[in-house]
């Protein structure tokens, strides 16, 4: 089943100066793609290729200037349907300074289902779940500002969870952090997933794609290819030409290749390369 369905997707933003000319940057150009329900999916790209817009256009945060975006069947151009896309579909941002909303964590994570009008016994339940989920559990009585940005980055999850969405987009999450906060971070971002949550993650590191179930590649707002990780990075070349890179594994498998040795194409990670090597 298709959760995401982009038809012809175009957008455009519009902007005037002061002497009333007004300029057209397009950002995306024609897209068409499925996402289907509860699976990872990542979207790379180099700065300016129309990852971000594409993420907002996915909860309705914007709406398509052209063709059409579907949100689990609905159309988010339709205004009756903006509510429902935004309960269906939450989002967390790159930099979680800018989410936190509350000086103390329960709060923060409280603060969406109070938005829902969620009943407040039901919404004790919803914090300490979602803390819970996220191994925050022991901070929820804790000031937000105290805390590591891998952390802040957690407590900013959780607040999507409490809101129980069927979609959670993460717009390079972990861009601000240090490697062991990235690595909380995508350990959360992995169980999510495993737990049912159709799970998009905008990013531009290679290695955090390749946990994805499917790629999308952005380049000038036009997807340049698609495909399994494997399919992606196998296409390295390609890649490069977009000023994209490949994940550390996969160049390591292909410098092999070039000295003779014939790694698999599967290997994407680290600790499958260690494993084969260590065959």
């Amino acid at each position: 089943m298709n959760y995401f369905e982009a038809k012809n997707l175009v957008f455009d933003y519009v902007k005037s100066d002061e002497n009333g000319l007004v300029t057209t940057n397009r950002a995306l150009d024609g897209l068409n793609f499925v996402i289907e329900k509860g699976k990872f999916t990542a979207i790379i790209g180099q700065n300016g290729s129309g990852k971000s817009t594409l993420a907002k256009n996915m909860n309705a945060l914007l709406v398509p200037t052209e063709g059409t975006m579907l949100v689990d069947g609905m159309d988010t151009c339709d205004a009756e349907n903006t509510w429902k896309v935004r309960q269906r579909v939450a989002m967390v941002f790159q930099n979680p300074d800018n989410q936190i909303v509350s000086a103390i964590v329960e709060d923060d994570v409280a603060f969406g289902p109070e938005t829902l009008g969620i009943d407040p016994d039901e919404i004790r339940v919803r914090v300490d779940e979602a803390l819970m989920g996220v191994e925050m559990i022991d901070y929820k009585k804790k000031a937000p500002h105290l805390l590591s940005g891998g952390q802040k980055q957690r407590i900013a999850i959780a607040g999507a969870v409490a809101m129980q969405p069927e979609c959670i987009v993460f717009d390079e999450p972990t861009a601000m952090l240090d490697p062991k906060g990235r690595q909380e971070v995508l350990k959360v971002i992995g169980q999510l997933n495993a737990k049912g949550i159709t799970t998009v993650l905008i990013t531009h590191f290679m290695e955090e794609a390749a946990l994805a179930d499917k790629i999308i590649v952005l380049d000038g707002g036009r997807i340049q290819m698609e495909g399994t990780p494997v399919e992606v990075f196998r296409r390295a070349d390609e890649l490069k030409a977009l000023s994209l890179g490949v994940p550390p594994a996969v160049e390591l498998g292909l410098e092999l290749k070039e000295r003779g040795i014939d790694a698999p194409d599967d290997i994407m990670t680290i600790d499958e390369m260690v494993d084969y090597l260590c065959q």
